[in-house]
């Protein structure tokens, strides 16, 4: 027995296995290439990471500057606007109420000369006289702090925020950060910094701060990816590369591929032609043969059940049509006897009773007759046809003084139930009769438009239909009978002068 038979008798799991593990060992070459631009993806990611720390302790410092300043300003406005007293001492109970303020300030008039201060500033020889609304930043030399001064109306402040102060608010934002030093040209403040001077491992940058007036120089702890990190990312790209192509492979050799050969069978099979022919051999996986077996037992039960379904079907339509014929021959019978009768009879009520009953048989036996010519297509009665034999039946059977009675139709094709079939023949028979013995002169016209998808609107027209008319008793009962005929539609008949309108259920257009 070769290799290739030997492998071929194999369960589907374990040729799994056996190729999973000769696929996954060359990828491992490529891999190496694939994690290392990874890492140094994950590097500059790092490094984006250290700068925006950078800037972000910058941003807290300027938010301490910018809220010192703030502070100062109002203060300030509301202690020089009063006159006399101690200007000082009314802005230092003023900045008492304001967290994270500093305390320490000094009152000065436009032109730089201190009218009082607060505590110790040190030196601010360097910071220039300024316009109200204007902010400066320096580095103080002498007190270890931040000098900002802010112009005020009738006046200056300035205040020295304390280092330690400056530090707190650099390391909210990041703990990685190592080492900070502003300086503003002469000066320098080291408000972060480690003891043996600057760590090599640092990474630097300079950011400006304070409207350009101080330069940050900030260093933050370099973050690389460890060997760790290197095998951590590695491992599941690995796992991830190695089982996308293997599982295709797999996939679309062992199952893919007879699959398709056996979809591409199936499709090509038509119930009631050739039997159907599936492929003897459709790749290594046993799985995939049973379920061919499966398809070609399923298909055999379902063309045995067809045939016995087709053959009942027929033997019921056999029955139907036959039962439908029968009945369809009683109402005849029925109409043609009520028609003899009518003839015999010895006074005009007698035979006008007699061709008022057989012209309503005849309405039903037409519905009938034209649902049993309509049933095979599973489509409903066509309402045109039935309406325009009937008029041409009415017509017919109209009595000798109303012969003359012209009905207009205007249908469109729609189809409808035999239930609603039968209320529109009653409906039009009684209507038209009505007219025809009331006034066989004027014409009736009958309309039938579709107004939706599921619904149409059937009208009659004609002198003699008035809704306010109720005199007689033949008008009363008329109007009874077919107001119990619109119901039956599920609709309300609409009544206006010469026109009556009812909505109809339809079927929707093919």
């Amino acid at each position: 027995m070769t290799l290739a038979e030997r492998f071929a008798r194999l369960p589907t799991a374990a040729k799994l296995l056996l190729i999973l593990t000769a696929a996954i060992l060359p990828i491992g070459i490529g891999l190496t290439v694939l994690g290392e631009m990874g890492i140094r993806q994950a590097n500059s990611a790092l490094k984006g990471r250290q700068q925006d720390q950078a800037r972000a302790a910058t941003r807290a410092i300027e938010s301490l500057i910018a809220r010192n300043a703030l502070a100062l300003r109002v203060a300030a406005n509301g202690a020089l606007a009063q006159p006399g007293g101690d200007a000082c001492d009314r802005a230092r109970k003023s900045l008492a109420i304001a967290p994270a303020i500093a305390q320490t300030f000094e009152l000065e008039t436009a032109d730089g000369k201190p009218l009082c201060t607060t505590g110790r500033i040190g030196d601010t020889g360097d910071l220039p006289a300024i316009a109200p609304g204007d902010i400066r930043v320096r580095i103080s030399p002498d007190s270890h702090a931040i000098a900002i001064r802010a112009g005020v109306i009738g006046g200056m402040v300035t205040a020295a925020v304390p280092a330690e102060e400056v530090r707190k608010a650099a390391l909210e934002p990041s703990d990685n950060l190592q080492l900070m030093i502003l300086r503003d040209g002469d000066h320098e403040l080291r408000v972060v910094a480690p003891e043996s001077g600057a760590d090599p491992k640092l990474a630097t940058s300079e950011l400006p701060l304070g409207n350009g007036g101080l330069i940050a120089r900030i260093g933050i702890q370099k973050q690389r990816v460890t060997t760790g990190e290197r095998l951590l990312l590695l491992l599941p790209m690995l796992m991830w590369v190695a089982a996308a192509i293997v599982a295709w492979l797999l996939v679309s050799r062992l199952l893919i591929r007879p699959l398709k050969t056996l979809e591409r069978a199936v499709t090509r099979y038509h119930p009631g032609e050739a039997p159907i022919e599936l492929p003897r051999k459709l790749g290594p996986a046993t799985e995939i043969e049973e379920l061919r077996d499966a398809f070609s037992r399923a298909i055999s039960r379902v063309e045995d059940s067809e045939a016995d379904m087709t053959s009942a079907l027929e033997g019921q339509r056999r029955l139907v049509r036959e039962v439908h014929h029968r009945v369809k021959n009683n109402l005849q019978v029925v109409a043609s006897l009520l028609n003899i009768h009518g003839r015999s009879a010895e006074t005009a009520e007698a035979r006008a009773a007699y061709a008022s009953i057989g012209r309503r048989v005849g309405a039903l036996s037409i519905v009938h007759r034209n649902h049993f010519a309509e049933m095979e297509e599973n489509r409903g009665i066509s309402l045109r046809p039935l309406i325009t034999e009937l008029a041409a039946e009415l017509r017919a059977g109209a009595p000798e003084a109303s012969r003359a009675l012209a009905i207009d139709l205007e249908l469109d094709p729609v189809f409808t139930t035999q239930d609603v079939a039968v209320a529109v023949a009653f409906l039009i028979t009684e209507m038209v009769e009505f007219s025809m013995l009331n006034c066989p002169d004027d014409p009736v016209e009958i309309s039938l438009r579709r107004t939706s998808e599921l619904t149409a609107r059937m009208m009659l027209a004609s002198k003699v239909l008035n809704p306010d008319d109720e005199g007689s008793r033949e008008k009363v009962q008329f109007e009874r009978i077919v107001g119990g005929l619109a119901k039956q539609l599920r609709s309300p008949l609409e009544r206006k002068l010469g026109r009556y309108s009812v909505d109809l259920p339809v079927f929707p257009s093919m």
